[in-house]
């Protein structure tokens, strides 16, 4: 059994959905003040918009794009129980609607000295894994920052914010010797440049020389996160080109699930959710590196959330092409069994 030191997994994740004003916009009933936010409009193709406590809550950057930090009037405070919206068309156009992904790290945080690079701001929960690391690049290959999560995290993202740079995506489910564009299609990538060949430690993340990670005048934002039993889970898969796809345990009901094909061009980040879609199986998707609307075709991608993980359901390339390889990020609705010994059950 997975047990799990966090029962209710809405204290640290949570999935909220709402309707565009176009003007001053309270969102609430996440349940906590979120600390990142990752929005997209699906009944449209505006672009993902996301926001974390670091940085500041009006700063935006975007998945589907490699374009640097920008001012926006999309989000702009982070409230007790949600957040407060702008104008902005991205996130608040009228009669539009919203979903929003929270995540729940430590506030702004403190300066973190770990690493050979002393941090701006590290925002560490130790309880759910999930850390936001903002700093300033050395150019040195080698070079370490620190995350203050106690336990070597097992995905990385990193984003340059002060220019047109790409999303880097390291996880540990093939190595830190690769890494993936989260901003586009491409397949995986083997070279030191990003990660320096080296897993994060239980302390630090190490960089390599690369523009997108570390330049000597680069400004940076960074999303750590390890693994905990019974809330996330960061893996891999292979498929199997069967409506009758493989099974991946996870040890809890997935309320959000991101899959990747790593060894086959031209692949969309492909995002599930339980609000968008509550009941199996789900075929509500939307795609991180692209501004498209939500795609909701039967026959596209489906895949069935239960109570120890997700059945893929569909043969589409995007997450289950014959033979090829797929990373996916996965949190959680319900760990299987809490240490209140009240079991999750399937949809």
């Amino acid at each position: 059994m997975a047990y799990t030191t966090i029962n209710k997994s809405s204290d640290y994740f949570n999935t909220v959905q709402w309707t565009g004003n176009g003007s001053t916009n309270a969102i609430t009933g996440v349940g906590f003040q979120p600390d990142w936010v990752w929005g997209k409009s699906h009944t449209s193709g505006y672009s993902h918009q996301l926001y974390d406590a670091v940085r500041g809550a009006t700063e935006v950057i975007r998945t589907n794009g490699n374009n640097s930090e920008t001012l926006s009037t999309g989000l702009t405070s982070f409230d007790s129980d949600g957040f407060t919206l702008g104008s902005n068309t991205n996130i608040n156009a009228s009669g539009h609607t919203v979903t929003g992904w929270n995540w729940k790290a430590n506030g702004q945080g403190s300066a973190n000295t770990d690493g050979s690079i002393n941090t701006t701001y590290t925002s560490a929960n130790t309880t759910s894994g999930m850390s936001i690391i903002q700093y300033s690049g050395n150019g040195s290959a080698g070079a370490t920052i620190g995350h203050g999560l106690g336990v070597a995290p097992k995905c990385v993202i990193i984003k340059r914010t002060d220019t047109t740079s790409n999303w880097i995506f390291g996880t540990g489910a093939t190595g830190f010797t690769k890494f993936l564009y989260l901003n586009t299609t491409d397949t995986e990538t083997t070279n030191s440049g990003t990660f320096n060949n080296t897993a994060p430690s239980s302390s630090v993340i190490t960089l390599g020389s690369w523009n997108d990670v570390n330049n000597a005048s680069g400004t940076y934002i960074a999303y750590a996160f390890a693994e905990k039993k019974g809330f996330s889970k960061f893996g891999s898969y292979s498929g199997n080109v069967n409506v009758n796809g493989p099974f991946i345990y996870t040890g809890f009901k997935p309320a959000w699930v991101m899959i990747k094909c790593i060894s086959l061009a031209n692949q969309n980040w492909t995002m599930f959710d339980n609000k968008r879609d509550p009941h199996n199986e789900m075929i509500r998707q939307l795609q991180a590196n692209t501004n498209g609307a939500e795609d909701a075709a039967t026959d596209y991608n489906d895949i069935d959330c239960v109570s120890n993980g997700f059945k893929i359901r569909e043969d589409n390339d995007n997450i289950n092409a014959t033979g090829q390889d797929y990373v996916y990020m996965a949190f959680a609705e319900a760990p299987i069994v809490g240490t209140n010994n009240i079991p999750a059950t399937a949809r």
